[in-house]
């Protein structure tokens, strides 16, 4: 027995961890392509990305070139600097440009506090309190986020006209406080469908009635929905043109993007350089927005609609 076992081959111990150790070449291949197919993807990526920045970062290099040079290059490279685009379109037009950042601020503010009670409300009653006809009236609004603005602004004109209200700032932010942004009433409705219902009975048990549960449960537990609101509320009424330019035609009144539409005229010379300068001014409280508020921007829409 001792002799037929001697006469087998003698297997080394640590070899079969060694041939584990070591990557089958089947199993390289597929590592170098998944580099590969990763370098490949970020690539793109990347040249997507510098392709929507084109235009800003063209607009930023135009607002620094002399106006001679502005529709004459279409490269990112400045050969002659010209700093006083900024002095000059800051006080190009017939008020000074820190008037109409004033007035957009103005319009914002009410805008996002309009969106942020009515919604808030609205989204509540819709999520929480049984009435009747509650589905057919949630339907009917989500209907309205498919309605143009342009089949609405006829008829709103006429009716803020007979109001008095054009040339005054009522019409961009009176609406804001009856809930006619239905976007945001579904995105508060999903989220507060993904609060569990015992808080409300639990409430309810210590004699809390809704507004109590809508100002106390509700509201704390909704910050990122809220702060969603907020953000988008503000990105769209300031970037927003052609509400603004039908309901306000005093030159005093203007917002932000009505006074850079004033750098153009067709009958005299056009100010671009200004009007590139002052744009970039403009984006400047967009950017600090999405800039400090893009962590909540990211949880509001993540849990959204999550249970």
């Amino acid at each position: 027995m001792t002799d037929a076992l001697a006469t087998l081959p003698h297997r080394d111990p640590a070899r079969p961890a060694r041939d584990q150790a070591a990557p089958a070449p089947g199993r390289r291949r597929n590592s170098a392509r998944r580099r590969f197919a990763s370098i490949v993807k970020h690539a793109c990526l990347i040249a997507v990305c510098l392709l929507m920045l084109y235009p800003l970062l063209w607009m930023v290099a135009s607002s620094i070139r002399p106006n001679d040079d502005i529709f004459t290059s279409s490269g990112l490279f400045v050969d002659t600097f010209d700093f006083d685009h900024y002095p000059t379109g800051w006080d190009a037009l017939a008020y000074p440009f820190s008037t109409y950042l004033l007035n957009s601020f103005l319009v914002v503010l009410g805008s996002v506090v309009g969106n942020l009670i009515s919604c808030s409300m609205a989204a509540y009653a819709f999520a929480r309190l049984q009435f009747r006809a509650r589905r057919l009236a949630f339907a009917a609004m989500l209907i309205t986020i498919m309605l143009p603005i342009h089949v609405l602004i006829i008829p709103q004109y006429v009716v803020y006209a007979q109001l008095g209200w054009i040339n005054t700032y009522l019409p961009l932010i009176v609406p804001k406080f009856l809930a006619t942004d239905a976007f945001f009433v579904f995105l508060m409705v999903q989220f507060i469908r993904g609060i569990p219902r015992e808080l409300d009975e639990a409430a309810r048990i210590d004699g809390a009635g809704h507004a109590r549960i809508y100002a106390q449960i509700m509201l704390p537990l909704m910050i990122p929905a809220l702060a969603t609101t907020a953000i988008f509320t503000f990105i769209w009424t300031w970037n927003d043109f052609f509400t603004q330019l039908i309901f306000i035609t005093k030159p005093d009144l203007y917002t932000v993007p009505v006074a850079l539409r004033s750098f153009i005229d067709a009958q005299s010379t056009s100010d671009y350089g200004g009007m590139f300068a002052m744009s970039i001014v403009s984006l400047v409280p967009v950017f600090l927005v999405f800039l400090f508020g893009q962590r909540f921007l990211l949880r509001g829409i993540a849990t959204t609609g999550g249970k």
